[in-house]
């Protein structure tokens, strides 16, 4: 069976798609245009065979220097049942090559690394690539749990610190309106430069917030009107994703992290989502934070990567000397940004 590539341009029909297959958010329309607007070009595809739909892919394409003419990159996809895998894939790589003259195919996909899928994903000629752009070490909570059983795999000082903050005067809801994410900003400006990670420029994140509408949800605690942590989402029918989260320096002494975090687990179930990934986890301070939730660890299946040119072997070992001095020029751009902030605020 070589399944057809069929172009979807139908918003409603797409997402209908994504969630039938209990896909990822990152697989959402409005992921798509998002990153559509920062450099990428997006192309939508459902995989038929004859009139039944057995799989789809929001493939996001960025153009390479000469010669390696353009990446095809899949977030957290495709999308597909483990029988249509390697049909599937096989018919993905065929139009990321004739369609995108793409150097290679790269998936991120939201399996388990011990599940039937990775032995489709190398059937289908994919070879596991360290290019990773989502983290493959993660947390992913069953919502379909109780909040007792949720608790039990807590740390003590964990489940006393949410009730804590649940017995406290701090509201927890959701973000609303534009001056609200306006703090949501600002309190995400000071934990990178507390943590020390980057981050992307603030129109990025409010293009995320209007072009995922509901499917981007932030919750926030506020005390009266001012915000002192936030936990960033997008959701699909099934699967919570944190994407962003911070808290400022009083939030911090209230530990309304902690709270805000259990208030989010909280609303997504209630949205109807029966998983929650944390989204990665590193050796800092921010993953210790978040292991504090489980007593468990998940590893998905990682970064894979399907050659379609023979320019791949150079390109494989150019990519990661260019994401290493982008890195670079990254840390150097923020050094200076925070530098000019103190400036500013001394002036």
């Amino acid at each position: 069976m070589i399944p057809a590539v069929v172009p979807c341009t139908d918003r409603a029909l797409w997402d209908e798609s994504v969630d039938m297959f209990k896909g990822h958010p990152q697989q959402l329309w409005g992921w798509g245009e998002t990153k559509a607007m920062h450099g990428w070009s997006v192309d939508r595809v459902l995989l038929k065979d004859g009139d039944t739909t057995i799989g789809g892919a929001q493939l996001l394409i960025r153009q390479l220097p000469f010669p390696f003419r353009a990446l095809v990159y899949i977030p957290r996809g495709p999308l597909c049942a483990v029988e249509h895998t390697q049909a599937v894939l096989n018919s993905l790589a065929g139009h990321a090559a004739s369609r995108h003259h793409g150097v290679a195919l790269s998936i991120e996909p939201d399996w388990d690394r011990d599940s039937a899928y990775a032995g489709a994903v190398a059937g289908a000629g994919f070879r596991e690539s360290a290019n990773t752009v989502l983290i493959p070490r993660t947390l992913i909570l069953d919502l379909t749990r109780t909040d007792d059983e949720l608790m039990a795999d807590m740390s003590k000082s964990t489940r006393a610190n949410i009730r804590k903050a649940m017995r406290s005067d701090i509201e927890f809801r959701k973000v609303k309106t534009d001056s609200e994410l306006e703090q949501v900003l600002a309190i995400y400006h000071e934990t990178a430069e507390r943590a020390g990670f980057g981050i992307h420029e603030d129109q990025y994140y409010r293009d995320i917030f209007r072009n995922l509408g509901d499917g981007s949800p932030v919750i926030g605690a506020f005390d009266g009107e001012q915000m002192l942590a936030f936990v960033w989402l997008a959701r699909s029918g099934t699967t919570a994703f944190e994407l962003y989260g911070g808290v400022s320096a009083e939030g911090q002494k209230q530990r309304v992290n902690y709270g805000v975090k259990w208030a989010a687990l909280q609303a997504m179930r209630e949205d109807g989502c029966s998983r929650y990934d944390f989204n990665g986890l590193l050796n800092d301070g921010i993953s210790d934070f978040k292991k504090q939730f489980a007593k468990h660890e998940d590893m998905l299946l990682g970064t894979w990567e399907k050659p379609l040119s023979p320019l791949y072997p150079a390109y494989a070992r150019a990519m990661p000397l260019a994401r290493k001095g982008l890195q670079t020029a990254r840390r150097l751009v923020k050094s200076a940004a925070g530098r000019a902030r103190g400036l500013l605020r001394r002036g």
